[in-house]
């Protein structure tokens, strides 16, 4: 079987499984606790909290270790509007933002919140005017994703955070599918809140943690003890926590360069081989602003779920976009946001995601592949 499927989740590192399986067996002590067993967990916490501020350029105390994206956009989201909603209630957010924000902010809008939901384009790009248009005196928070887990497009948080600077809303951003792709840098983007998940780059799943600009007041969006320096309280999962530090640690700055550029060649090769053999198809998204490891497809007149159940049965995982829906009849809200409802578009396209341990030799035959399918489909037809 080859695994194409890893915007949704990655095969974890076999150094990573060792690195989880060592601190389980030898670090098993509670790092809150003041015995020896306890003082040890908690020095290979800090040392794992370093080793991620280290590869964002920030202070190791503003990583709070937590579950992962959803829950560090849930923290962000909700505890920073509970915080200023006494000065505004507005929140402004895009429409195709992954389900744990998108949720999250239409829970707030029935306590009470406004939230303006920003279009995209025909590419699915999100342009800073639009931002800027939608700014009010009473915007409390912004949270736009860095990279867009169903397209790859990348969003213009960078020049964000900059319209931001002078403005006294807080701004977050859900980097789950661009942390250990391309370099992440909390200061450069000028963000105040970021999320990340372990699992999205070959770490376990069930950790992550959320970036807090020093400056930010967040309370705690659990309660409980005081671990976390009382920011996040219950237990840290340590085993996890330092899996999480080795999967980042594999991904120098150089190895995530030449990760881009060779599911670039990939992307390149496979969309070649398709238009050398007349198959129909069109790119979802924004080829020049994109990650590459992420290729979302429309083949016009080919169901998706039947083009998912062939490639399955000829060993091929991929999927109709993001994972949290899956098993879900429901339309792929960035396709509608991006061609409007009813769009053909919306029912007859695929995502393709490439990582760790895919070969060319593997795209090859995933190419031949769809190659067989569609033209046996057609002829259906």
């Amino acid at each position: 079987m080859v695994y194409l499927d890893h915007a949704a989740t990655t095969p974890m590192h076999p150094a990573v499984i060792e690195e989880m399986t060592q601190v389980m067996t030898d670090s098993f002590g509670n790092p809150s606790s003041i015995h020896q067993y306890g003082r040890s967990g908690q020095a290979k916490l800090e040392d794992a909290r370093q080793v991620i501020a280290d590869s964002m350029q920030v202070k190791p105390h503003e990583i709070i270790f937590n579950s992962g994206g959803t829950e560090s956009d849930n923290t962000a989201l909700i505890e920073t509007a509970l915080a200023k909603q006494g000065q505004g209630k507005h929140i402004i957010t895009t429409a195709v933002e992954h389900p744990a924000v998108l949720n999250t902010v239409k829970y707030l809008e029935q306590i009470g919140f406004e939230v303006t939901y920003l279009p995209v384009d025909e590419k699915g790009q999100l342009a800073v005017d639009k931002v800027k248009k939608a700014l009010r005196d009473d915007t409390i928070l912004v949270s736009v994703m860095m990279a867009n887990n169903e397209t790859g497009n990348l969003f213009p948080i960078a020049e964000i955070g900059e319209l931001l600077r002078d403005h006294p809303a807080v701004f977050h951003t859900d980097a789950v599918q661009s942390y250990g792709k391309i370099a992440v840098h909390p200061n450069e983007l000028l963000v105040d809140l970021l999320s990340v998940s372990a699992h999205k780059f070959n770490g376990p799943k069930g950790v992550g943690f959320l970036y807090k600009r020093d400056d930010i007041s967040l309370p705690s969006f659990l309660h409980g003890g005081e671990q976390e320096e009382k920011r996040r309280a219950g237990t840290q999962n340590l085993a996890a926590i330092c899996a999480m530090a080795k999967a980042i640690e594999l991904l120098p700055a150089k190895t995530q360069d030449n990760n881009q550029e060779k599911y670039q060649e990939f992307s390149t090769k496979l969309l070649d081989d398709l238009a050398a053999q007349g198959i129909e198809y069109h790119l979802n998204g924004d080829s020049n602003n994109k990650l590459t490891h992420v290729l979302n497809l429309q083949f016009p007149g080919i169901s998706n779920d039947l083009m998912l159940m062939h490639l399955d049965l000829k060993g091929f995982a991929i999927s109709t976009g993001s994972a949290c829906t899956a098993g879900n009849v429901e339309p792929s809200h960035v396709l509608e946001a991006m061609y409007g409802q009813g769009s053909t578009a919306i029912n007859e396209s695929v995502r393709i995601s490439f990582g760790y341990g895919n070969t060319q030799e593997e795209i090859d035959r995933f190419a031949q592949t769809i190659i067989d399918i569609v033209q046996r489909l057609k002829k259906k037809h």
